[in-house]
């Protein structure tokens, strides 16, 4: 009898905020279980509990655009998130952002967090198919300057999403393997979205993404 978990019995779930950002592979694989959640954490953490009370799945992929943070990667880069964090959660006062877990109010190590993050543990990061970084989560896409200073300073990270965390925070809570894939349009805080390369990355990110579910159920 095959186990739970062997990649020829995999069932999938992919799930991404907007339709659009999966189409691509939607329309060449008709038969691949997707979940538009919506834009947002709360969207993000509620539509996805719902269906996973309904099919318990082997494995859930969150697919994405992103900003980015880091000058080495490129605009139309695809990448797979390591660990994520919810970015704008704390505290801001004269110009200066506490993150809750620097502000006292809640334990940096408690589960499902470690050091203040929700780390993935998937075999798959052994030697990951894509550049694996480090990502944090926003409520909102913004051209403020101190914003992402604050955030830089804070984290470090190397891109932003609006849904990420969301989807790390419910996988680890509920044990279900899970991964992050995100494709950039943007340096973040690149007010010129003239520059913003939003279809070249829909294009790469499905790319990737059909790379990886013919890998994972072949």
């Amino acid at each position: 009898m095959k186990g739970k978990h062997e990649i020829c019995s995999m069932q999938i779930l992919l799930i991404a905020a907007t339709e659009q950002e999966v189409q691509p592979l939607a329309a060449t694989n008709p038969g691949i279980d997707i979940l538009v959640t919506g834009t947002g954490v709360p969207s993000t953490i509620y539509h996805l509990q719902k269906r996973m009370l309904q099919i318990d799945y082997d494995l859930i992929i969150q697919a994405g655009i992103a900003g980015t943070y880091n000058s080495n990667i490129n605009p139309g880069q695809t990448v797979l998130v390591k660990q994520d964090s919810f970015g704008d959660l704390g505290m801001e006062e004269k110009e200066n952002f506490t993150p809750l877990f620097e502000s006292g109010l809640a334990d940096k190590n408690e589960f499902p967090f470690t050091n203040g993050w929700l780390v993935n543990p998937h075999e798959i990061f052994k030697s990951p198919p894509l550049p694996a970084v480090h990502a944090i989560t926003v409520n909102k896409v913004s051209d403020s300057e101190l914003q992402k200073k604050q955030f830089v300073k804070q984290f470090n990270a190397d891109i932003e999403s609006m849904e990420g965390a969301a989807l790390h925070f419910v996988c680890l809570q509920e044990n279900i393997p899970f991964m992050q894939v995100r494709s950039v349009s943007n340096y973040v805080g690149e007010r010129d979205k003239t520059k913003w390369l939003m279809k070249e990355a829909i294009v790469s990110l499905n790319t990737e993404l059909s790379k990886l579910v013919n890998q994972l159920t072949n």
